[in-house]
Order: C-alpha cells, then sequence, then structure tokens
C-alpha cells in the first residue's frame, strides 16, 4: 500500500465519523510523545532513513498529527478516532491501530475549534539535481464549517464556553435527583409552578440525561457521556444547576420542604407576584379543613366574585369621578381606535410637580372633578382587583370585618424580541437591558451584527470582552444565524448597585456582511419601559449604527435616541398603556376601611373605568386570613386558586400601590383647573 492510499482512507474514515457529529473532541496527549509512537509503531524495515531522515518523518506530516491528530468524535458514549481504518496492509495498518487505541485509553479534554480551513499540506514538491519534480504526499483534510471558529481569535471563547458548561453539567448530574426532577415535572404538568412550563421541555430532556448517566458504571464512561451530551444539550438544559429552576431542583434534591423550595424559587422568577404555587397537601388535611369551615360558619364565604361599584359604601370612598364620561370607542370610529394606539411621550412630564400620597388625598382629591392616570408599562404588576364574597351576609375570614380582598396581578406578554432573547438563554429581568434582532424579514440575513455598549469609562461591552466591571454582560451572541429563525443579541445589567454614573452609548456593529440588507430591530428597557428602534436598511462592512444613549445618575436612567423611536404599548386587562385613562374611584385597600386603623400595610387602589381582568385571580390569600384558619393555610392555599372569582363587567379594577414600597404614578386631575402631578409613595 501507498501512503497516498493510506492518506485517502484517513480522510474518508474522517468523513463517515463526522457526518453526524455535531462537535470534535480533543483527547489529552503529549504531542511529542504522540508523534513519536506514529513514527516508532511502523514495522521494522517500513520507515528507513530516505535521504537525511526517516522516509514518513517530515514537518508537515508532523504539524498533521500534532494539531488534530488527537481528535475523535463520541457517539452514543463510544469514542472514534480518525485513525479507525480498515486498511488490510502490514505496513500501515500497525501504525493507525497503535494511534487508535493510545487515543481510547485517555481523558477527552476539550472540543476541538479549527482556525482555519483547512489541516495539513496535501503534497509538495522538491526539484532534483537532474531537473527532475519529486511530489510529496502528506496526511491533509478539508473540514465541514461546524468545526471552523469564523474568526481566529473566536477559539478560546469557544472552547471555554464548552468547558464551563461540560464541568457544569457534570455538577448538575451529581447533584440533582432524579426524584427531585420528576416532582417538578409533576408541578409544571399541574401548573403549579410560576414559568413552569417555560422548563418542562428542558427538564425533561435532563430527566432523560439523569436516567441515562445513573446507569454507567466507570468514572471514564461518565466522563465521556459528559462531554458528548453536554456539547448537544445547550446552555438551558447543559447548565441547568445555575439557572432559576437549578436552585428549586437542588434544595428538593438536599431535602428541603417543598413549599419552602417553591417559594424561594418564587422570590427568583416573580419577586412582586402575589401568586403561589398550588399547595401540597392530603386527604386528611382536606377533611380536617372542611370540618373546621364548617364548624366555624364559613363555608359560606369560600365563593367569591369581582366586586363592583354597587358594594362599597360611600364612606369607604375616597374620589368618585362621577361626570367622566364612560371610555367607549365608538366601532365606527376609526380614528379614535388608531389613536389609542398611540403612546403619549412621557418626556414632557419629567418636570412635573410631585406631592406624597396622603398629601394628595388631603389637599388635591377633594376638589377634584375628574381624575386620569398614566399608565405606564413598569405598572404592570401593579394590576389589582377587588374581590367581594358572593353572599354578602357571609362572615369575613379575614383579620378585619368586611370580607372583601383584593389580588394583584402581572401578566403581560412579552414583546417578540424579548420573548426571542429568553428562548436564546439571555437574561430579561436585569435593571436595563439592550437586545437587537435580525434575520426576521423573510429572506435569509445571514449577517453577522454584533451589539456594543460603550460604558462610562470607555470600557467596551462586546463579542470579545462579554462582561465588563459593572457586570454589564453580553449573554446571547450569534455569528451564523439559522434559515427561518430570528438572530438575536443581549446585554443586561442585573443591578444598578455595580453599575456607574454617567453615560452608556449601544450601537450596532457590522463585523461580517453575508448580503443582508433588511437592517436590525433593536429593544432598550429600563423601569418597565421597552423603547423600540428600527433601522431598515443595509448595514455595510464594519460600520457602527448608534442606536441610543442612555444616562445614568446613580439611581434613574434616562434615555436619549439617536435612531427614532417608540415606547411600545400593551394592553392590560382591556386597557392600552403609555396614556391617560379615566380613573371611576379611588379608595384605600379593604383592611382600612370604615375607618380602621388597619391590619397590615395600607394600599391605595385607583380603579380605571373599562379596566377587566381578563386572568382567574385568587380569591383569599393566606396572608389575609383569621389566625384560627392558619393550622390549615395549604388547604386555603389550594382553595384561593381553585375556587372561581365569578365574572363581572363592572368589575373594580385598576392599579393598586403599597405604603411600604416606593413608586410613583401620574395623575392628571381636572377641577377649577387642569394640573398634572406625580403622586409618590
Amino acid at each position: 500500500m501507498e501512503f497516498s492510499e493510506f492518506e485517502r482512507a484517513l480522510q474518508k474514515n474522517f468523513t463517515e465519523i463526522t457526518k453526524n457529529a455535531a462537535h470534535l473532541f480533543e483527547v489529552e496527549v503529549d504531542k511529542e510523545e504522540f508523534w513519536n509512537l506514529y513514527l516508532e509503531s511502523f514495522p521494522a524495515g517500513t520507515n528507513e532513513i530516505y535521504r537525511e531522515c526517516r522516509e514518513y518523518d517530515c514537518h508537515c506530516c508532523r504539524h498533521f498529527i500534532k494539531t488534530i491528530g488527537n481528535c475523535v468524535t463520541i457517539q452514543n458514549n463510544q469514542i472514534h478516532t480518525i485513525w479507525d481504518l480498515k486498511l488490510g496492509d502490514t505496513k500501515f495498518q500497525p501504525v493507525a491501530d497503535a494511534l487508535s487505541s493510545y487515543l481510547k485509553s485517555k481523558t477527552v479534554t476539550d472540543v476541538y475549534v479549527s482556525r482555519e480551513k483547512t489541516v495539513g499540506t496535501n503534497q509538495n514538491y522538491r526539484r532534483l539535481a537532474d531537473g527532475k519534480v519529486e511530489t510529496f504526499e502528506h496526511f491533509y483534510l478539508n473540514l465541514p464549517d461546524k468545526f471552523v471558529a469564523e474568526k481566529a481569535y473566536l477559539v478560546s471563547g469557544i472552547k471555554g464556553g464548552f468547558r464551563d458548561t461540560k464541568n457544569v453539567f457534570v455538577r448538575s448530574l451529581q447533584e440533582i435527583t432524579q426524584e427531585s426532577i420528576q416532582t417538578v415535572l409533576e408541578l409544571v404538568a399541574q401548573n403549579s409552578l410560576y414559568k413552569g412550563e417555560e422548563w418542562k421541555g428542558a427538564l425533561k430532556q435532563f430527566l432523560e440525561y439523569k436516567k441515562a448517566w445513573r446507569k454507567l458504571k466507570t468514572d471514564r464512561e461518565k466522563e465521556i457521556f459528559a462531554w458528548e451530551k453536554s456539547a448537544l444539550a445547550g446552555a438551558a438544559v447543559g447548565r441547568i444547576r445555575n439557572h432559576s429552576m437549578g436552585t428549586l431542583l437542588l434544595n428538593l434534591s438536599e431535602g428541603m420542604d417543598l413549599d419552602t423550595a417553591v417559594k424561594k424559587y418564587e422570590q427568583i422568577v416573580a419577586p412582586a407576584n402575589y401568586k403561589r404555587p398550588k399547595a401540597i397537601f392530603t386527604k386528611k388535611m382536606l377533611e380536617d379543613a372542611k370540618k373546621k369551615i364548617g364548624e366555624l360558619g364559613y363555608m359560606p364565604s369560600l365563593e367569591r366574585r369581582f366586586a363592583t361599584l354597587d358594594d362599597i359604601s360611600i364612606n369607604n370612598i375616597l374620589f368618585s369621578n362621577r361626570d367622566a364620561k364612560k371610555r367607549i370607542v365608538d366601532a365606527g370610529d376609526v380614528f379614535a381606535a388608531m389613536e389609542q394606539e398611540l403612546s403619549v411621550d412621557l418626556k414632557k412630564f419629567s418636570k412635573v410637580e410631585e406631592v406624597p400620597v396622603e398629601n394628595f388625598i388631603k389637599n388635591v382629591l377633594p376638589s377634584a372633578r375628574e381624575v386620569e392616570i398614566f399608565l405606564e408599562n413598569r405598572h404592570y404588576a401593579n394590576m389589582v382587583s377587588l374581590i367581594a364574597p358572593k353572599n354578602a351576609d357571609a362572615p369575613s375570614m379575614f383579620k378585619w370585618e368586611n370580607g372583601f380582598s383584593w389580588a394583584y396581578s402581572g401578566n403581560v406578554t412579552d414583546s417578540d424580541i424579548k420573548q426571542n432573547v429568553k428562548s436564546a438563554g439571555g437574561a430579561v429581568d436585569g435593571v436595563l437591558r439592550f437586545s437587537i434582532q435580525w434575520n426576521d424579514m423573510g429572506d435569509w440575513d445571514r449577517n453577522d451584527l454584533d451589539a456594543h455598549c460603550k460604558e462610562p469609562s470607555g470600557e467596551e461591552i462586546m463579542f470579545n470582552h462579554r462582561i465588563s466591571r459593572t457586570k454589564g454582560t453580553l449573554d446571547v451572541d450569534i455569528i451564523n444565524p439559522v434559515h427561518g429563525q430570528p438572530a438575536v443579541e443581549n446585554i443586561t445589567w442585573a443591578s444598578k448597585d455595580t453599575m456607574n454614573k454617567g453615560k452608556y452609548l449601544f450601537f450596532v456593529h457590522q463585523y461580517t456582511n453575508r448580503g443582508g440588507r433588511n437592517g436590525f430591530r433593536a429593544e432598550l428597557e429600563f423601569d418597565g419601559n421597552i423603547y423600540q428602534f428600527d433601522y431598515a436598511k443595509e448595514v455595510r462592512q464594519n460600520e457602527d449604527v448608534a442606536v441610543a444613549e442612555v444616562m445614568f445618575d446613580g439611581q434613574n436612567f434616562t434615555m436619549k435616541g439617536l435612531l427614532p423611536s417608540n415606547v411600545s404599548v400593551k394592553e392590560i386587562w382591556g386597557i392600552k398603556t403609555n396614556q391617560f385613562i379615566p380613573v371611576s374611584v379611588v379608595m384605600y385597600s379593604p383592611n382600612y376601611w370604615d375607618e380602621l386603623s388597619g391590619t397590615g400595610h395600607r394600599h391605595y387602589f385607583f380603579m380605571l373605568k373599562g379596566c377587566c381582568n381578563d386572568e382567574m385571580p385568587n380569591g383569599m390569600f393566606n396572608e389575609y386570613l383569621r389566625e384560627e384558619l392558619m393550622e390549615h393555610k395549604r388547604v386555603f392555599e389550594a382553595l384561593g386558586s381553585r375556587m372561581h372569582v365569578e365574572d363581572s363587567d363592572d368589575q373594580l379594577s385598576g392599579v393598586g400601590f403599597s405604603a411600604t414600597r416606593r413608586n410613583d404614578v401620574l395623575v392628571k386631575v381636572k377641577g377649577a383647573s387642569e394640573r398634572v402631578i406625580r403622586v409618590k409613595f
């Protein structure tokens, strides 16, 4: 057999073993030792001195073997090397067998990513003294794009990312129990876990990995498994231990009580959400609670409905907007309907008078004829409904004498860019977010666009500097957009505490123009508002497109758009945000009615005309219950979520503010004159 046949057999085998392989892996070897093994494995007499050195000892082949000779693929937990050849000869077969056997005895340490499209030298030539040209064959491979980094300096970052994912994946498999995964999947199936449905697919996939992991006998088998599966799993599954869901799984795996573990999870993903997961309770607990409720006469109090104005005593209304017209849009008035799609520019109210809420109630409301509030996107967590007992004569189960309660919500659909960032594993819940999206206009836009931020210090967040000293983080970086799938990039800050005062400049850089001409869309989000930008033309090679500047004074953000922008208008409970909405009544929360000193915190409710809760609110919460019922809190927790609150088109719903949380809202007051003030809580 000639060396050229050996070379072609290796190329054919490489094509075969990488055909269905998403990744190549490196085996830990001493490169010099590995090269010497290649030379020494030729049978005696087959690698004799040729001119100055042994026949198969050349710089080209040495470079090839040291560069890619230790690479393998992993399929179904089995290692396959490029030297797994069936040559059937006595010269090269021993060499291939020796190299293959050596690699399979070693440990996988990394993914393989090449800086170049080709490895090795196909042929080179030497002119002899007689003028003839001698041709030399060498090992040579043309690599598929999936094993090649588009830019050489990206190699270390790509490999480091896979190593980190693999290490977290191993810890996840070691520390998270199969039982905890199954428990969480049950909660998701019952719709008892906030945002649990988003994790359903990842949990099922990780459960299958966990089952397979438990069947493996040796550490070596587990190590190979971890490299293969972590490289395929992606960030959500591969790093599940480091996500919010991982916290829940770890707490359950360590024996934490289910209710406590779920509440800790909720504190991470929904800190302002009043809803609780469905409580876990036994049949005996249910029977005991039913008996106690009957004995105390509270059975008629369980049925709940939305409260209306007819339920409320005039003594408990701080303001009634009696003269305001009902906010009804004539279906035939297309201009009025379109006007509601527009948002009001909030910047024009940046210097209005600020008034503490109690001063507002005492000194402003008494002379008001009409009141409107400016409903911002950030107020979605303040949406509230007043809940009444269906039976007006039923005794109160609560710590106050009346039978009324209230339920907050905050379920607002994310923008498509925000949702796509979440799907790509990006964080969307920080104090400041900058996201870009492209390849979403029909044509395949293969451009490599990059999100950048230049911070006040001059430090720049970008693809090769993903985390700044202020903890600004680029957590999604897409280099090769997939056909038919929007491409996104995302930069966020989790906390204002780490941020510097000054200007943050956000821009988009065209790293590689591959012909896309549709531009991009961008979003900036802070304080609950999403500012959207469109750049609907081609971004040229190496061009920077400035999107916006955000100024941070240590506490507040202000934005200057460098591209045309608009604040997104959302519909919440039937009303549009970013405009003034008529208020029907202003009132305290029921625990402060009838001149009560109050049990618990005071809330201020601005009930809005046309506001209709389209969710399924809880009719009661354990925080409100009398002490005599608290021993059955798990059953009441379940009852609160399961007892249907009867619908009403005339319901009292709007926005509420707690006296214990800092907040504010713009209020337009009409009396003898019209004024706009900012009410501070």
